[in-house]
């Protein structure tokens, strides 16, 4: 355990907290947790991890501008669900990244474990773009993939950034729980006006 390594929970914290308070942002400060943990990712030879802090860096870009497009209510972002088509196609799409850095991560490097790690990386960005567009189901995902990093960094001795991650599972259930209530009100129609009978917004 390093200062580094307390710094990067205490902020990351903060930014999954803000996440699922859907106050936007979270996504500058995520920016400061994901480079905080490229450094003590590379340090652990979790090398597609590594990676994926780099692109969830240009992530948070790409969350900041989504959450700023329109959708506020009391200064909090409007979620929506995720369909079927676009589901499927992400996982999709997250299978064949895990097979493909897996691969490359075997042949081209010495990553501890790297098909546990490809196969976590591809499939946080699926969460990470879900999670940028508003999805509710990204909680879902994240919290199968926390609960599997708790694993890995337990395995990794990482015993901090392992207790940061079963704190990511409580607070991805707490995120879920919030963004399901608030989809399920915006879903009810408003009072309609007795006068002209139009939802009253």
């Amino acid at each position: 355990m390093s200062t580094l390594e307390i710094i990067a929970v205490l902020v990351n914290v903060l930014g999954v907290w803000l996440t699922a308070r859907r106050i936007r942002w979270c996504w500058p400060v995520s920016v400061v947790a994901v480079l905080l943990y490229a450094w003590i990712f590379y340090d652990a030879k979790l090398y597609s991890d590594t990676l994926l802090q780099g692109i969830f860096a240009v992530l948070q870009g790409y969350g900041w501008w989504r959450w700023s497009q329109g959708g506020l209510s009391e200064g909090k972002v409007h979620v929506a669900r995720l369909s079927l088509r676009e589901g499927l196609l992400g996982l999709l799409c997250g299978a064949v990244g895990a097979v493909l850095l897996g691969g490359l991560m075997v042949r081209f490097t010495d990553a501890a474990v790297p098909w546990v790690d490809a196969s976590l990386t591809a499939f946080s960005l699926v969460a990470s773009v879900w999670a940028a567009r508003k999805y509710v189901a990204s909680w879902w995902l994240w919290i199968v993939l926390d609960v599997i990093y708790v694993g890995l960094f337990l395995f990794k001795d990482l015993q901090l950034t392992a207790a940061l991650y079963a704190g990511f599972v409580v607070l991805a259930i707490y995120g879920l729980r919030a963004w399901q209530q608030d989809l399920k009100s915006q879903e009810q129609p408003g009072p309609v006006d007795s006068t002209s009978g139009e939802l009253i917004r």
